[in-house]
């Protein structure tokens, strides 16, 4: 589990000072636009108050939102300290619950999750923003949901059965 810690501080550190980095060091939110390798990278201020995409962002969800990424991330953890699991299955875990906290002390602070990342290829100009925590939930889902588990001998040595 000391994976799963060092994973999630990492994740957030990292979420948390490139926010702060080009939201508020950069002046993102007065510029709105920067163009750092336009169309492929481009640093876009959206505030999200909704879910992915901005769903439900005209209906004050802040607090159902903190409390269902709080009661996912308790839930992933207890799973994990329960079941077991492989390296890569706490590092995938770590992923997310380091990004779902980092998106909660958005909210808490302002309200909204501020979304920065705008990245367009090959003819498709895409209307949407990111965060490094957006990416590190989206990673640690598809870890947990795609990584193989331990097998049934670790986890009956683990159990003492």
């Amino acid at each position: 589990m000391r994976l799963v810690f060092w994973a999630g501080f990492w994740t957030f550190l990292l979420d948390q000072a490139t926010k702060y980095a080009i939201v508020h060091w950069l002046d993102l939110m007065t510029r709105q636009r920067i163009e750092v390798f336009p169309p492929f990278l481009v640093f876009q201020m959206a505030w999200n108050r909704g879910v992915n995409f901005g769903l439900g962002a005209q209906a004050d969800m802040r607090w159902v939102l903190i409390g269902v990424a709080l009661a996912i991330s308790v839930g992933v953890l207890v799973w994990l300290w329960r079941s077991g699991g492989t390296k890569w299955m706490y590092i995938a875990a770590g992923l997310l619950v380091g990004g779902a906290l980092g998106n909660v002390v958005d909210r808490v602070l302002y309200g909204a999750v501020a979304d920065f990342l705008n990245m367009s290829c090959c003819g498709f100009s895409n209307p949407y923003a990111f965060n490094i925590a957006d990416i590190a939930i989206f990673a640690g889902a598809i870890g947990l949901a795609f990584l193989p588990g331990p097998d049934a001998r670790q986890t009956k040595a683990r159990k003492g059965a």
